[in-house]
């Protein structure tokens, strides 16, 4: 009989506990009232793609990572100036594709871009710096923070 009621004891904690869990994931799921699909397209997020990648950034909006163009002085190199990178970027959404250029050191060229409601900003690139002389181009890959505007009330 004392076996008995210790198996009670020790199983009754158990089982509440377990109930708490199940309570929470309920009540934390149903909290915000969205469905899966509206609560993952987010304000702001980062997305690291490569050349002719693409991501879908809102419901009908996608950004593609059309090409990257590495003008720095490869290691090794002796060069007259530091060169560049930049990438070059496709909008596209209900009102047609937009293309644009992000650089960080490019003369006239701009880390962030806003184009129909949608920031993007350069992160940064992987490998950050330039291959050696006579090294294959790297498989690029470029973060990008994509920021979304409030939509109007």
């Amino acid at each position: 009989m004392n076996s008995s009621i210790l198996r009670q004891l020790v199983a009754l904690p158990a089982l509440l506990a377990g109930l708490a869990a199940l309570y929470a994931c309920g009540s934390a799921a149903s909290q915000n009232g969205a469905p899966a699909a509206q609560a993952a397209a987010r304000a702001s997020a980062v997305y690291v793609l490569g050349p002719g990648q693409s991501v879908a950034v809102a419901p009908g909006t996608t950004l593609r990572l059309d090409r990257v163009n590495d003008s720095r002085c490869r290691k090794g190199a002796v060069c007259v100036w530091a060169g560049y990178i930049s990438y070059s970027l496709t909008l596209g959404g209900a009102g047609g594709e937009r293309s644009f250029v992000l650089a960080e050191d490019m003369p006239g060229g701009a880390k962030t871009q806003s184009l129909n409601g949608v920031g993007v900003t350069l992160m940064g690139v992987e490998p950050a710096e330039p291959a050696a002389l006579r090294a294959p181009p790297p498989d690029y890959r470029v973060s990008l923070q994509v920021d979304l505007a409030a939509p109007a009330r």
